[in-house]
């Protein structure tokens, strides 16, 4: 498993028994692949012993979270969710109403809290397989709507802008955190939106392609070029180097 520790300013890389750290200002970030479609799921806090924004936390989470909120005192504040998609979503109801915290997630992907399989159309497992995978999801306790763009929410001491970014599924949305810097210092999470050299795919019910490319350019192109980007899958990358080398993007940089 890699762990990741980053603080939202500066990016030292440091070594430390095999886990991956970056040291960067004022936001620890600690992340983790889980699950079999490795979704990354991420904890922010403003420094250890204090409480914790959850992001995306699928499939077999619980574990490698538990031992991150141990390891570092943390208290989780909040759940939120990039977009619906069972490998994002997974172990959410389960972190949310075991440590008592809120789930946030775009209103337009909420139906997916309780019908996670319906984000991927009639065809995907059969009758008796959907109604057990079906059965074993319930919507949290407490679940708040991410319904306003651009809005910024105060969570466990950190401030989060949150972005809709529909293309993925109608209902993604980004959460940045600004370092002490401005944009040299900033993290986005992006994710299904943007990967490192890719795009999310936009062929599930819900996705568009010319969503997908309008909210890319808007809302993350128009970010600093240092701006770390902390995608739903795969490695870390920046703002800048997707502009320059993302494939998925020629013609669309600016």
């Amino acid at each position: 498993m890699c762990q990741l520790l980053l603080r939202a300013r500066g990016a030292t890389l440091v070594n430390s028994g095999g886990n991956l750290s970056w040291e960067a200002g004022t936001v620890l970030i600690t992340g983790f692949p889980a699950g079999m479609l490795a979704c990354n799921c991420y904890v922010l806090a403003p420094h250890a012993g204090a409480d914790a924004i959850i992001v995306d936390p699928g499939q077999r989470a619980m574990g490698p979270l538990r031992r991150i909120l141990d390891d570092h005192r943390l208290t989780p504040a909040a759940v939120l969710l990039t977009h619906g998609h069972i490998d994002h979503m997974w172990s959410a109801q389960k972190v949310a109403d075991t440590y008592g915290c809120p789930v946030y997630i775009h209103p337009e992907d909420r139906f997916m809290l309780t019908d996670p399989l319906k984000g991927f159309g009639r065809g995907f497992l059969g009758g008796v397989a959907r109604s057990a995978v079906g059965a074993m999801f319930r919507e949290p306790r407490q679940v708040a709507d991410l319904d306003r763009d651009g809005d910024k929410i105060e969570l466990g001491g950190i401030t989060v802008a949150v972005d809709h970014t529909p293309g993925h599924t109608r209902g993604s949305v980004v959460f940045r955190v600004a370092g002490d810097g401005g944009g040299a210092d900033s993290v986005a999470l992006t994710g299904d939106t943007l990967f490192r050299q890719s795009v999310g795919r936009t062929d599930l019910p819900g996705g568009s392609g010319r969503d997908l490319l309008t909210s890319i350019v808007n809302k993350l192109l128009v970010l600093d070029d240092d701006t770390l980007v902390l995608p739903g899958h795969g490695e870390r990358t920046t703002i800048g180097e997707e502009r320059r080398t993302n494939p998925f993007l020629e013609g669309l940089t600016t």
